[in-house]
């Protein structure tokens, strides 16, 4: 028998978010010990966490009201979700106390009053899940997927026990299905596209977002139920269910469609190629016509590649896994989309619609560095002039912290890493991370030594191709989008106190032009590092450096040896001494053995810290040397 479903509720008054009364605790991680040979668990653990993860961004809409205990990490023997909430239990929830519920039957009786009824989805047309959370978050219904057999989430909640009314149905009474990828799409006039998958989508479109029911500032790109027959694809958690929660809370639109016009994707090889593409462009111009314009498009979730559109394993695609985030990227910038990109491996995350609710404060400052501290310190002679003395200047771009599920799962290893603070760091976290994760930035915050320094990630307050916000604009044909990216993005920098861009990513997209870079310059003055255009640029008083090296060796000896190597090798090419390399989810005790190992193998080059970095560099393009 499977155990009973957990999820943590929290009695909160709406206005008063730190007034914790209770905490009700089930453990939904019995979902991750299925048999996925099993077809009739691998549906229970489906069923289950889609229905409670909806039903946790009903109830934690106005307040923090539910918890989930879900994402296990091989990084750290402690559930992820226990490790926030113990550190939030000590402070913002000290008040809080703990109580079981014994299962989801007693869960939904007791949040009766928060959702209206279900909408019941079909089996045998994928997308369906993802529309249903769409119709959940905009009219408070819970989720559940057609199935008639003994034990079944429909046939506990529905047929039987609390036999909880069904308010909207993606599955004829029968069990037939409603798309069929022929004649009208359902309810309109408009003909099928041939594909139910996608005729779906624009049912959802035409009810949802055309009329202004769903928030168009928000969507969801999270892989449907076509996870049941892959489930062993990726780590188990990664059907990313547990995601939901905030999204709905937030009455976004879902999707799960392929972004290349030159295939049929794997989970629709029936339709014309180009079918899934054609629909994610019209889901994207109704989202931008409905809040995406001013707002920008604040996309949760990631390209679902070791299940789907990729070459990657049995995804079933012909293109490599990151081009395809690439085109993703670019698609949706085209429309004022970014994405919080809930990438594979650590992309499940739980309680977002709970910790959206943490107590930010107004503004977290950083201290930009002095001219007279840099001569203090010999970086400049009386004059103002670097002072080179033969050495490299070496930074590092501390990620990728550009999706809040990474953040989440991560930083109980990474962040309370004993050796940080040793040696100077500059951590790279898209500040639209607050939406979803405030809790951690504002632990990171409160810890951090004076050796920790915060940029931007990847691009800004989130990833996009920041190239097709420019006019001409490919893809959607739409006017710039620069301003309302500048906006957004000058909001969240002020709040952080953010002045550095770490990386752009131009992958698929043009590079920042004339007007692309005086956007940046708005918000991010002290510096920029493109993946692409000038090795070295002053635009405006912004510092520019192009993008050198991924450093990713597990090995600090294999990684501090590519160091030295590129270090020379853009000696002898006659680069400028300041040198900037990525690392993705390294450890702090990492960079201090690398950095170790660099110095030992040439003691010339000396790694700063950002302020000093960039206002050396920036001084260093002003003299023109």
């Amino acid at each position: 028998m499977m155990k009973t479903l957990c999820v943590l509720v929290l009695a909160a008054t709406a206005n008063n978010a730190s007034a914790a009364e209770t905490v009700h605790v089930f453990d939904l991680r019995y979902t991750l010990a299925i048999d996925t040979q099993d077809a009739e668990q691998v549906a229970r653990a489906w069923d289950d966490c889609h229905a409670a993860a909806v039903l946790q961004g009903l109830v934690n809409r106005q307040a923090p009201r539910l918890y989930m205990r879900f994402v296990d990490t091989r990084y750290h023997p402690q559930n992820v979700d226990d490790y926030w909430l113990d550190k939030m239990k000590g402070e913002w929830l000290a008040d809080a106390q703990v109580q079981p519920v014994s299962d989801i039957e007693q869960l939904v009786r007791q949040f009766r009053s928060f959702f209206n009824g279900v909408v019941v989805y079909d089996p045998a047309v994928w997308a369906t899940s993802n529309v249903a959370s769409t119709i959940a978050g905009v009219e408070g219904l819970l989720p559940i997927r057609y199935d008639t057999t003994p034990g079944s989430l429909y046939r506990r909640l529905v047929l039987e026990g609390p036999k909880l009314p069904v308010q909207r149905r993606l599955v004829n009474d029968d069990g037939s299905s409603m798309f069929t990828g022929r004649g009208k799409i359902p309810g309109t006039d408009r003909e099928s596209t041939g594909s139910a998958k996608c005729d779906a989508y624009l049912w959802m479109k035409i009810n949802y977002m055309d009329t202004g029911r769903c928030d168009g500032a928000w969507g969801a790109y999270y892989l449907d139920q076509f996870w049941m027959q892959r489930p062993r694809n990726a780590v188990l958690n990664h059907h990313c269910l547990t995601n939901h929660d905030f999204f709905v809370s937030k009455r976004a639109f879902f999707f799960d469609l392929h972004v290349w016009g030159d295939e049929a994707p794997v989970d629709d090889p029936g339709q014309k190629p180009g079918t899934d593409l054609e629909t994610l462009k019209e889901l994207l111009l109704s989202a931008y016509k409905h809040g995406g314009r001013e707002r920008m498009v604040h996309i949760g979730g990631f390209v679902p590649w070791a299940h789907k559109y990729t070459s990657h394993g049995n995804a079933g695609g012909r293109h490599d896994p990151v081009p395809c985030e690439w085109e993703y990227g670019k698609v949706i910038s085209a429309y004022n989309g970014f994405m919080d990109a809930d990438a594979i491996s650590y992309g499940a995350m739980a309680n977002a619609s709970f910790y959206q609710h943490f107590p930010l404060k107004e503004q977290y400052g950083q201290a930009w560095v002095t001219r007279e501290s840099l001569i203090e310190r010999g970086y400049l002679d009386a004059q103002g002039r670097v002072k080179f003395d033969g050495r490299e200047f070496l930074i590092f771009y501390v990620g990728d912290y550009d999706c809040a599920a990474w953040l989440y799962q991560r930083a109980m290893d990474i962040w309370d890493d004993p050796n940080r603070g040793k040696i100077p760091l500059m951590w790279c976290i898209s500040p639209v991370l607050d939406q979803r994760a405030p809790m951690a930035m504002d632990y990171m915050r409160r810890t951090a030594t004076p050796n920790d320094y915060f940029a931007a990630a990847d691009n800004g307050a989130g990833y996009c191709e920041p190239g097709m916000l420019q006019e001409p604009r490919g893809v959607s044909g739409l006017p710039s989008g620069l301003d309302a990216w500048a906006a957004h993005c000058k909001r969240s920098y002020d709040r952080w106190g953010l002045s550095i861009t770490g990386f752009i990513i131009y992958a698929h997209g043009p590079e920042l032009n004339e007007a692309g870079l005086d956007c940046y310059a708005s918000f991010s003055p002290n510096g920029i590092v493109p993946s692409g255009g000038p090795a070295n640029l002053l635009h405006k008083g912004m510092p520019v450096l192009r993008f050198d090296h991924d450093i990713n060796e597990s090995n600090p000896a294999h990684a501090a040896a590519h160091v030295v190597r590129r270090v020379a090798q853009r000696q002898r090419e006659g680069h400028p001494p300041f040198h900037w390399f990525r690392n993705i989810l390294k450890t702090p005790t990492w960079y201090v053995n690398v950095y170790e190992q660099v110095q030992q193998a040439n003691p010339k080059i000396e790694l700063l810290d950002a302020p000093t970095f960039f206002e050396l560099y920036r001084i260093h393009l002003k003299e023109g040397r």
